[in-house]
Order: C-alpha cells, then sequence, then structure tokens
C-alpha cells in the first residue's frame, strides 16, 4: 500500500516555511495556461466544480481551498470555483465520471457518492460507527482515509484529502423523530446507496433514492415526507421552507473528498502539485476546525426559522444502535469484508 507525501493534519509553521522558502520547481508542465508567475511556479488556473451553493459549507471550504493554493503559490496558482453543480448539471455521480476522464479539474464531492465507484467508502457510513467527531477526523486522516482515496486512483481521480462534514440529521413535515418506531411509514428520500436504503428499511421508513436536485421540489409536493442529510444541507437548500422538524439523529457519518483529475495533477508542475497537496492538507484542518461552531450556528438559524429540533435520548440512541448493529454482517458485501475489518480494529471495535 503506498501512501502520499502529505497527511490530512498540517502546522502553521509548515504553511508559513511552503509560503516564505518557494516551490523550487523543474521545467514547466503542459497543464498551465502558458505564462509564468513569480518565482518558479508557472501559472496555472484550475477550476473547481462543487455541487452546493457558494454559501453552503463546500462552498466556504472550496473557497478557503483557492484562498490558501493562491497564498502558498504568490498568485500563480488561480483556483476558480464553480458552485451549485453547474459544471455537472447538478449530477454529483455523473461529476465523479467527468472527474474521472478528464472534463473537470477538481471537485469536492461527498463519500456517499463515491461509494458508488469505490464501495470501501461505505465503511465511513456504517450507523453509528463514529463515537464522536474527533474519532471520525481521526479515522478519515489515518490509514482508512488513505487508503480509500488510493483506491480512487482506479478510477482516474487523484485523492487529495478527506474532509469532515457535519453530521447527518433527519427532516420531515410529520413528526418529531424520537425513537426508532418513529419512522414508520415516512417516505424518505436517501442517497442512491444501498446502504442507506437497507438501514432505513429496517427502521420502517421508505426509503426513496432520489437525485439532490429533485429533493426541494419533491418535498414541496409531498412526494417525500423527509430528507437526510449533513445538517448544513437544510439551510444552504432552504429546505425549512417545506420541513418543519429536524431531530438530531447523527445516524451516520459522511465526507467529502477533495480530488483532482489524476492525469491533469500528475501533468502540473511538480512546485504546483506541492503547493495543491498542502492547501488541502490546510483545508482538511480548517474544515474540522470550524464544524463545531457551524452546527451551533445553522441550529440557531433554523430555529429563528421555525423549525423544531430535538435530540435523541440515550436510550433512543441505544435502541438505534442497536438496529444498526444488527445489520453489519449484512454491509459487508457493500463495504468489503476485508476493509471493513481493517476499520473496525482501527477504531477498537
Amino acid at each position: 500500500m503506498k501512501f502520499r507525501r502529505t497527511t490530512i493534519a498540517i502546522a502553521a509553521t509548515g504553511i508559513a516555511a511552503l509560503a516564505l522558502t518557494g516551490c523550487a520547481g523543474g521545467a514547466a508542465p503542459a497543464a498551465t495556461d502558458g505564462g509564468e508567475a513569480s518565482g518558479d511556479i508557472p501559472a496555472t488556473t484550475i477550476r473547481l466544480a462543487v455541487g452546493d451553493p457558494a454559501a453552503s459549507s463546500v462552498g466556504r471550504t472550496a473557497e478557503h481551498f483557492a484562498e490558501t493554493v493562491s497564498e502558498l503559490s504568490d498568485g500563480a496558482v488561480t483556483v476558480e470555483v464553480f458552485p451549485d453543480g453547474t459544471l455537472f448539471n447538478g449530477d454529483q455521480n455523473a461529476a465523479v465520471n467527468l472527474l474521472g476522464n478528464g472534463t473537470l479539474d477538481a471537485t469536492i464531492i461527498s463519500t456517499s457518492v463515491y461509494a458508488s465507484f469505490e464501495p470501501g467508502m461505505n465503511a465511513i457510513s456504517l450507523p453509528f460507527l463514529f463515537d464522536d467527531m474527533d474519532q471520525f477526523s481521526e479515522y478519515l486522516a489515518g490509514e482508512p482515509g488513505q487508503e480509500l482515496l488510493d483506491a480512487l486512483e482506479e478510477d482516474g481521480i487523484e485523492g487529495l484529502a478527506m474532509l469532515t462534514r457535519t453530521p447527518r440529521v433527519t427532516t420531515n413535515s410529520s413528526l418529531a423523530i424520537e425513537e426508532p418506531a418513529d419512522f414508520e411509514g415516512l417516505k424518505i428520500r436517501v442517497p442512491q446507496n444501498e446502504l442507506w436504503v437497507k438501514f432505513f428499511g429496517e427502521l420502517g421508513a421508505n426509503p426513496t433514492p432520489m437525485d439532490f436536485k429533485e429533493v426541494y421540489t419533491a418535498l414541496q409536493l409531498g412526494t417525500i415526507d423527509g430528507q437526510e442529510n449533513p445538517l448544513e444541507v437544510p439551510v444552504a437548500n432552504k429546505f425549512f421552507e417545506v420541513q418543519d422538524y429536524l431531530s438530531l439523529t447523527n445516524h451516520i457519518s459522511d465526507g467529502y473528498v477533495l480530488g483532482f483529475n489524476k492525469a491533469k495533477f500528475d501533468g502540473y508542475d511538480p512546485a504546483v502539485q506541492e503547493v495543491l497537496e498542502e492547501a488541502a492538507a490546510d483545508t482538511a484542518t480548517w474544515k474540522r476546525e470550524t464544524d463545531d461552531a457551524e452546527v451551533e450556528q445553522i441550529l440557531a438559524d433554523l430555529e429563528a426559522e421555525g423549525v423544531q429540533i430535538n435530540e435523541l435520548s440515550d436510550d433512543a440512541r441505544a435502541s438505534f444502535q442497536e438496529t444498526a448493529l444488527e445489520l453489519y454482517p449484512s454491509f459487508e458485501p457493500l463495504v468489503g469484508a476485508e476493509f471493513m475489518e481493517r476499520s473496525l480494529e482501527f477504531l477498537g471495535r
């Protein structure tokens, strides 16, 4: 198994040193805009596509990455951020294909989407797998996360970093979710991923895979009763306009992959590659540090919009966990038995 040069965690001194010393590079690569910038870093422009609005968590994360790249390269490398799925028509599964074939330069796409291409990504989303966000972050930054990034090379993708997301919660138009029985009969939108379908089906819900771009309208029309997503999604996409209840179920974890088309990344000058890797590591650290503060602000914003928010009791969470653990053996084919075992060992399970 190979491991990349950079790790998810990066010290501020390392960033400062890079900015001061520069990135001594070789000949200009084919993947530039043809000009020369300050120092030895070739002028390079990269288009980074994300699926959510610019003001969303992933939109701000993309902007942080772009700003960090600019700072580290002294303006030589420009990352242009394209939000709202404009470069892939809102279809995030298509975005992964477009990234792999080189139509897209770079994306930040969720691990649950990547699971359709790399089954090991499903390990991240095993229900109630992580004790808290710190453990989740350690998993992504550790050997399991690096193994998942390396696996993407087969799809033509260079994964630079795994990023955390806020916990997944449930919204619906009918009732507060306080125990597993409350899911009975709820038609709830889930990603096009068998793990989600199996888990929510076991809870008695009617899980309904649906492209994300169709969710708001389906909620508005009552085609579905609810949806589940990381906490920032209901705010960024204004689901509070058509959903009255938000339950902090924190049932499944989901991350992001900051990925590049591998052929294009390999074609960049080594100095450009180093800047991108350092900026990706810094962005992963920044994202984790901002998650907690973001959760507090999101909850306040939702309450201001009149959304009823509730947490699970300890007994209810234990009941959900019991159901989830009973399903783990059936999830092995979706994850891969060997990687699932390594993941559980890493977490001390």
